[in-house]
């Protein structure tokens, strides 16, 4: 039970170590370092590594250990357009249950998001910009959780979120360069359409919203990783518990 739940946690940390983009894509993670990193045996290290293979986060390449995953693009473009399904059905469920405590919560997230967004865009391309890919999607997912908690739709909550975790770290992992700033903004902008259509009640409009911003986001994905390839490397950084 103890290696169970030790296993558990240290999935967890990888995990949002991809999400993030922390992990890029390619890199090599090895078990006698994330042993020594966690201070665990190498027994829930391969029980933590099996189960974000399962979750396709990872894969287990013979003789050459385990590795973020690289996703094709067609695989990318098939899991934004099942998320895309699932975030217009969540966002059209939530809409009647929205009160004005959660309209609220959900417009601080929609302008933290922007606010984010427009500082990462004020920063030069490479490490300056590279810092703040994280926050930056930790505080999309946020925006997005607020309707998935509200929609009160646990299985197509987790579907959606397990189609978003195909995709995020690569995102966040190559942040782009100014010629995408336009599609950085298109996104501030298809949040406050999206918070706006659920205020106004329209189901029906907030669900095509929803629907076109995740696309739009393929778009921003797809532009971004035309720029950069994914490099294996050895995570090196030390891993926060």
């Amino acid at each position: 039970m103890l290696t169970s739940t030790k296993a558990d946690d240290i999935a967890l940390v990888i995990e949002e170590a991809i999400v993030s983009g922390e992990l890029a894509p390619g890199t090599v993670l090895r078990q006698e370092q994330l042993s020594e990193q966690f201070k665990v045996s190498r027994t829930p290290i391969r029980e933590a590594l099996r189960r974000l293979a399962a979750l396709g986060l990872v894969d287990f390449v013979p003789n050459r250990g385990v590795r973020v995953r690289t996703l094709a693009r067609k695989e990318l473009h098939e899991a934004f357009l099942v998320r895309a399904q699932l975030e217009s059905l969540a966002t059209e469920l939530a809409v009647p249950k929205f009160t004005d405590e959660t309209l609220a919560e959900l417009e601080a997230a929609e302008k933290r998001f922007a606010r984010i967004s427009e500082e990462m865009r004020s920063r030069d391309p490479g490490g300056d910009r590279r810092n703040l890919t994280a926050d930056w999607v930790r505080a999309n997912h946020a925006f997005h959780d607020v309707i998935y908690r509200v929609s009160e739709a646990p299985f197509v909550e987790r579907l959606a979120k397990s189609a978003r975790r195909t995709f995020s770290g690569p995102a966040v992992w190559a942040p782009g360069d100014r010629s995408i700033d336009d599609l950085y903004a298109a996104n501030v902008e298809q949040h406050r359409a999206i918070r706006q259509a659920i205020a106004a009640r329209s189901a029906i409009g907030a669900r095509v919203l929803a629907r076109e911003h995740v696309l739009h986001s393929f778009k921003l994905l797809d532009t971004i990783l035309a720029h950069v390839g994914a490099q294996p490397r050895d995570w090196h950084e030390t891993v926060r518990r």
